[in-house]
This record gives C-alpha cells, structure tokens and sequence, in this order.
C-alpha cells in the first residue's frame, strides 16, 4: 500500500525488499491512488529494487476505488505508470510485456462506449508500451470473455472465505473457468480486520479468518499449482485491514488503536515454508523445529460499551481459539497452554502440523517441542496474553514465532 509510506526513504524501500526477498518473495504490488506525492513513493522504490538487484520485481497495481476513471484524461497517470517504468530492469514483465494490475476497475471506461472499450484505449491503443494486464475486477468471471483486454485476472477477495465457512477453491475455479486459459493470479492472506466508524472509512467487520486460514490458503494453491501463474500475498503493509505480514512502519491510516502491539512478522519465515512448496510443488524439508503461534487477545463475545465505532459486523464467524503450526524436523510431542488449559499433541509427524487450544479465561500463552520428554522448543511469548475484559474492540492477531536457532 504506497498510500501508507509518505514518509519512506528509498532506505526504508530498501528493507522492506530486502526482507521480503529473504522470506521468498519475488515482488512487489504496489498499490497506489490519487495522492499526490504516490507518485515519487513508486519511484523510489523502483530506485530501491534496482540498487539491491535485479532479483526483485515491483509492478504497479492502481486502485481504481480511489483514481478517477470517467475521462480520457484519467488515462493519463495510468500510461504514465506503465511507461516510466516498461523498461526498468526491475520492472515485472511476463511475456516481453509490463505486467499492471489493479484494484476494481470494473466501472471505468475513460469516457469511451464501455468499460472494455475505456481500458483497451488507455492500455492498449499504441501510445505506450502495451502492459500485460491482469486486473482484479469484481465481476461475474462468467463475464470475462467480455473483457478482451485482460490478459489474466486477479482474484483479490479469493484470499478469504465468503461466509461463515472454511476457506474452498471454488471461487478459483470460477475465475479459471472464465479466463479459458488466460493466466490466473490467486490471493492468499492470512487475516482480515478493520474498525473505522462513520467519521472515517466507515468499514468495521471481519472476514473469516480461523482454522488455519493462512495454512488452509496456502495448501490449496499448492494443490492447485498447475492452475495459478501467480499468487499474490495480502498484504505487505495494509494496516487498517490487519492482514500485513511486513514490520509496522510508515504511516498508519488511523488503525493505530487495533495495529500497535500486534506485529506480524512471525508469519513470514512459515510463509516461506509455503512459498517454498508452491514453487517446486514438493514442501520442504524441515531443517529446525519452530512453533508459529496466533491467535485473538480478546473474545468475540466480549462487551466493551465504550468502544465509539461498535462492535464488528459477522464478529461471530470467529471463535476463540489459539491456533498454531508446529514445524517439525521428525516426528515430536507438542504442548500448547494457556493458563490452565493445556493439551499435549503426541507423535506429530514431520514437516507441518495444524493445531489449536480453546481460549476460556485470561491466560498466557505457551508452547513446547519435546522427544522423549526433552524439549527441543519451549517458547513463551512476550505479550501474548488472552483477556476476557478488554475497554475496546480488536479483532486483530497476535502473532509470534520461536527462534529459527
């Protein structure tokens, strides 16, 4: 989200590319919008990527909920992303061509007939280099056919279940289905919060986000590899929804009261796990014992009276669980704890182990590996501590992750 780094150096670009390449990932979305200072945030990341390499790749995705698309002139910064950058050596390009994305999109039509019509204009007349264009628009993938100027399409909310459900692939299937072999970019995010009230962005609910979403997500789309040419990871950095995986820097879009004190990096080194899998299509060999811990600080049963924006709609799609992964090098006993609620997993066996323990009375959170009653982890992580009587709403995760050594 370029929207929340108003304030970053091309040094603060710089980390940021340089954990994401270690952590397995190969690019960056940036998402931009109508600021006026996006502009010069984009370019120093591109200045950024170029200095660290020409391993990583950055790619603009344009936020169509917040450029303006009525006019031939709103076309104007659209072709001047893709032209800056078409010959940057960090520019993502698939097929000889600069890969563009975005975010909606399904209404613009730059002053022309329609909306296929308005894209292929501003995109694909001749005036720039012609990008590959794989848009997230949120329209029947029935549809598709209609939009010959996609080359692929984005499915953004396929990175959450629709409902009071587990995560499926059948919103995927729905878009591969439609795009009759064009490529196919899925999502895969490991959360979803946001509470801002009438006197900001006005959105306060929650996507479904138990049972491992991270894990479940990931798991399908390795099963489904030869089905998806790219997968992209929300988020980075959008705070506000609580699904970044990247540190908390720059500039929060008022979500310090749920964001502060829940960093999310604990999920980047079992991301890896999976990005590793996704890639080859073989999971890896685990190489050190880890316990990736998350969970909700509060219940979702929790009264808090005084909370200005209220409590967040489909609040009930979650329950209160600690959830864990253990990763293991051979087969192990594991134990998780809160307070008095403890349960010991035996003889997990190597590689990824999905586990969970039921959250019921203010507590502190813990875990431990053991072979043959020696433990092998015994993590406690600082702050991690469930309390049944928050003043506040959070929904958001607290994350932690054992020492890799």
């Amino acid at each position: 989200m370029v929207g929340n780094v108003a304030n970053y150096s091309v040094s603060n670009w710089s980390s940021d590319i340089q954990l994401a390449s270690s952590k397995g990932i190969d690019a960056f979305a940036l998402n931009v919008g109508s600021l006026d200072w996006e502009p010069a945030q984009v370019a120093n990341a591109y200045s950024a990527a170029e200095a660290f390499g020409t391993g990583f790749k950055l790619f603009v995705s344009l936020d169509m909920s917040s450029l303006t698309c009525t006019t031939a002139a709103d076309g104007t910064i659209v072709q001047q992303y893709v032209g800056n950058y078409s010959s940057h050596p960090n520019q993502l390009m698939v097929s000889g061509n600069p890969m563009i994305s975005t975010f909606s999109g399904e209404s613009c039509t730059f002053g022309a007939s329609s909306v296929n019509d308005g894209w292929t204009q501003v995109l694909k007349s001749g005036s720039i280099p012609t990008p590959y264009f794989i848009p997230s628009f949120f329209v029947d993938p029935s549809t598709f056919s209609t939009y010959t100027v996609m080359d692929g399409a984005f499915n953004w909310n396929g990175g959450w279940p629709s409902g009071d459900t587990n995560i499926t692939f059948d919103s995927d299937n729905s878009y591969i289905s439609g795009l009759s072999g064009k490529d196919y970019m899925a999502a895969v995010s490991p959360w979803f919060f946001t509470h801002y009230g009438p006197d900001s962005f006005n959105k306060n609910w929650i996507y479904r986000f138990d049972d491992w979403l991270l894990s479940a997500r990931w798991e399908l789309l390795i099963a489904n590899r030869d089905s998806i040419a790219f997968a992209e990871i929300i988020t980075w950095n959008d705070y506000g929804e609580s699904h970044y995986i990247g540190p908390i820097e720059g500039v929060l879009p008022q979500s310090g009261s749920w964001t502060w004190g829940f960093d999310h990096q604990g999920w980047l080194d079992l991301i890896t796990y999976y990005i590793q899998a996704f890639k080859t299509g073989s999971y890896p060999t685990v190489s050190a014992d880890r316990l990736f811990l998350w969970g909700r600080l509060y219940p979702e049963a929790a009264s808090c009276p005084n909370d200005p924006v209220g409590l967040p709609q489909d609040a009930d799609w979650t329950q209160d669980y600690l959830w864990a992964v253990a990763l293991l090098t051979s087969t192990a006993d594991v134990t998780l704890s809160c307070g008095s609620t403890t349960q010991t997993f035996t003889s997990l066996p190597a590689g990824a182990n999905k586990l969970q323990l039921p959250f019921t009375t203010d507590c502190s959170v813990s875990g431990t590996i053991a072979r043959n009653g020696v433990n092998s982890v015994d993590f406690t992580p600082a702050g991690f501590d469930f309390q049944t009587d928050p003043t506040l709403y959070n929904f958001n995760a607290f994350v932690a992750a054992s020492p890799s050594s």
